[in-house]
């Protein structure tokens, strides 16, 4: 017994000895998000509910997100840098809306950029869905990009999921995350647009498992971005690129009005054709309808 306490003190003594114990441990980020990274969520005065609501479900999908206050001034955008600033944020996302119907999303780093600006569209929130599935809050989520992402011939979409993955990745070991995955944040691109949904991962029990294994739960909510501009700045400076496919609301309004202004007056110039017609084909009155009464008389 003796021999064997020697042994053990003399191992102890040997580790402690060797420099290789003394390296501390490196930390290990499996997103290669930073540990602290944060994201500000907010909005402008005058938003909807529906993008109020749009706001509310992902601040509950990113636990490393933080609110603020409506901005109501001139110049939000550069609020929006300042209020990052002071909550020690490095992204920010930013809900822009415009007559009560126009939408407009900012994914920005701060305070140096890039930033992305979209254009909303086909809102559902997770209460106006209520689909089947459940998962936790603040668990960690799987990223899952098309490969359309990594085409080389489209280099913007590089940046997008950049800054999609800067502020949806939760960071490794965050204090209000969950220890385990249930969910996933899948991005596709279509139709020059990026479509967002969650899915909740569904594992099956007892006999089910053979038969269907692990399947996927749609969780809400879901969107529509259409990206507009890149800027090499937050929420400004040069311009990196530029949709060519993208046409804004306001033309689009005025040329459906164009539109509805043209029916309205070919339906004015219709009628008048008619009304004319009628009076160069009004019916002469004919010698033979009052014969009979003629002799009788």
């Amino acid at each position: 017994d003796d021999d064997d306490d020697d042994e053990a003190s003399a191992s102890e003594s040997e580790e402690e000895d060797d420099p290789r114990f003394d390296k501390p441990r490196p930390k290990i980020d499996f997103t290669g998000v930073n540990a602290k990274e944060k994201c500000v969520i907010l909005s402008s005065r005058g938003v909807t509910s529906r993008y109020r609501h749009l706001m509310l479900d992902t601040m509950t999908l990113i636990p490393n997100s933080k609110k603020d206050s409506k901005l109501d001034s001139k110049n939000p955008k550069d609020a929006v840098v300042e209020v990052a600033d002071m909550k020690s944020c490095s992204s920010a996302m930013f809900f822009e809306c415009r007559k009560r119907t126009d939408c407009y999303m900012w994914l920005a780093k701060c305070p140096e950029g890039p930033s992305v600006k979209f254009h909303v569209e086909n809102v559902h929130t997770m209460a106006e869905l209520k689909l089947t599935g459940n998962h936790l809050k603040f668990s960690r989520p799987v990223l899952h990009f098309d490969a359309t992402f990594d085409d080389a011939e489209k280099p913007h979409l590089g940046h997008i999921k950049e800054m999609l993955t800067h502020v949806f990745a939760t960071p490794f070991r965050h204090h209000k995350q969950k220890p385990f995955i249930d969910h996933i944040f899948a991005f596709y691109y279509e139709d020059d647009r990026v479509w967002f949904r969650n899915y909740q991962i569904v594992h099956p029990e007892g006999k089910e498992v053979r038969a269907t294994g692990v399947t996927l739960s749609e969780t809400g909510p879901r969107l529509c971005l259409h990206p507009i501009k890149i800027f090499g700045g937050a929420f400004g400076g040069p311009t990196l690129y530029d949709s060519p496919t993208y046409v804004s609301p306001n033309v689009q309004r005025a040329e459906k009005k164009k539109e509805d202004m043209g029916k309205y007056a070919r339906k004015v110039a219709k009628k008048a054709e008619t009304k004319a017609h009628k009076r160069m084909n009004e019916l002469k009155p004919d010698e033979l309808n009052d014969w009979l009464g003629d002799e009788l008389e």
